[in-house]
């Protein structure tokens, strides 16, 4: 990992670090104080909440001003949740630090997320760095709760928050360094989507972040990713109720969870080194496939180690759909639209976070629990033809003619 590649990640290590401990640490503090499952899961949805209403604005500010300032306010903010839980920690305001933590860890990841797609080369490089960047939640949702449950333990609450909000500052150091004048990409593939080409490409409309969604491409690009992200939530709210269904122990529930986490990390270390000898469409589409099927099976294995086993494959699939739908994103978007690119996608799939616990839940209490694997199974399935037509920036400028 390059240097221009390490300081980003680290960057988005420890501002996602800090909401992931908050986010750990309130909701335990909750209970303690005596509040309902309820009120603690209407606290976790504001960790996602916050990013679905200030998605759209930050990836517009990140297009204007670039990366130091957005990322500058992200962790002023950041700071600023986690040392309100330390000052007061009440559950209004651990709302409000949920919020503010959320929304700076959204900022962060969209101005992140530009910054290194404009500094690849060409395609390949585009798949490699989104590899690599991807790697920052996994560390992060690891260093995080894990800082917080062992300063919860050994100082009390006020301890976890008071570290937690040095976490970003941290952040910033690793980030203010870091050269905002990217060269030009090498590759045309990634030029293609730069003005005068971008009208070629079907982008001429309304200049805003919803008109973006006029764009055959980019529409299908964000229905598959809808798709894969929902496989995601399926699997880690749908997985502790088939355990329970079964009377697996909660240790060897985390553990078939884990596995899958451990394996999603696993494929994102490997596809920098096979980069070029990869293309998105059919990892993409073969993730769908591979998916629809070990969907499929998940609920005909009775005992720990198959489903263990199909954790396992289900991470090893989904884990590389996120750099390839990244590769995509900024291959098809036009150049100075990048930022509300990934706002918009960002903004979608928080939104879809919040909503699909509660689909899940309803439909598992019509079909039940192995039902919902099968029907979510059935339904991504049928979106492996779309994902057979996901295009690259080039193939996507050479089959739209020029405007007359």
């Amino acid at each position: 990992m390059s240097s221009l590649l390490l300081r980003p990640v680290a960057t988005q290590v420890f501002v996602q670090a800090c909401m992931s401990g908050v986010r750990m640490a309130a909701p335990l503090l909750a209970l303690r104080l005596g509040y309902s499952p309820a009120a603690v899961g209407l606290l976790l949805a504001l960790f996602a909440l916050s990013q679905v209403f200030l998605a759209i604005p930050a990836g517009r500010y990140t297009d204007r001003v670039g990366l130091r300032a957005p990322v500058r306010w992200a962790v002023a903010t950041a700071v600023g949740g986690a040392a309100l839980a330390l000052a007061w920690p009440v559950f209004p305001v651990l709302c409000a630090a949920a919020l503010l933590t959320g929304g700076a860890n959204g900022v962060v990841s969209i101005a992140l997320q530009r910054h290194v797609g404009r500094a690849a080369r060409d395609a390949a490089d585009l798949r490699r760095v989104f590899s690599w960047l991807a790697m920052g939640p996994a560390l992060a949702n690891f260093l995080g709760p894990l800082a917080a449950g062992l300063l919860i333990d050994a100082g009390g609450f006020r301890a976890a928050f008071a570290v937690l909000a040095l976490m970003p500052l941290a952040g910033w150091w690793c980030v203010r360094g870091v050269r905002e004048d990217l060269p030009a990409p090498a590759d045309p593939a990634l030029a293609v989507a730069r003005p005068p080409a971008s009208a070629a490409m079907g982008w001429a409309g309304p200049d805003t972040s919803l008109g973006l969604l006029r764009n055959t491409h980019f529409r299908r690009l964000l229905l598959v990713n809808v798709c894969l992200s929902a496989c995601w939530d399926v699997h880690t709210f749908v997985v502790p109720l088939l355990g329970h269904e079964r009377h697996i122990s909660a240790s060897v529930i985390g553990m078939i969870l884990g596995a899958f986490a451990v394996a999603a990390t696993a494929i994102r270390l490997l596809i920098p080194l096979i980069a070029d000898r990869l293309h998105e469409r059919t990892v993409i589409a073969g993730a769908i496939g591979a998916t629809a099927l070990l969907f499929a099976a998940y609920p005909l294995m009775r005992d720990p180690v198959g489903m263990g086993f199909c954790s396992v494959l289900l991470g090893l699939v989904l884990g590389s759909v996120q750099p390839m739908v990244m590769s995509l994103l900024h291959q098809i978007t036009p150049h100075d639209r990048h930022g509300q690119a990934l706002g918009l996608r960002l903004m979608i799939m928080n939104a879809s976070s919040v909503a699909m616990p509660v689909l899940f839940g309803a439909l598992g209490a019509v079909v039940g629990v192995a039902g919902v694997f099968w029907v979510v199974g059935a339904a991504v399935g049928s979106a492996w033809r779309m994902a057979t037509r996901l295009q690259s920036g080039g193939e996507a400028a050479a089959h739209l003619s020029p405007p007359p």
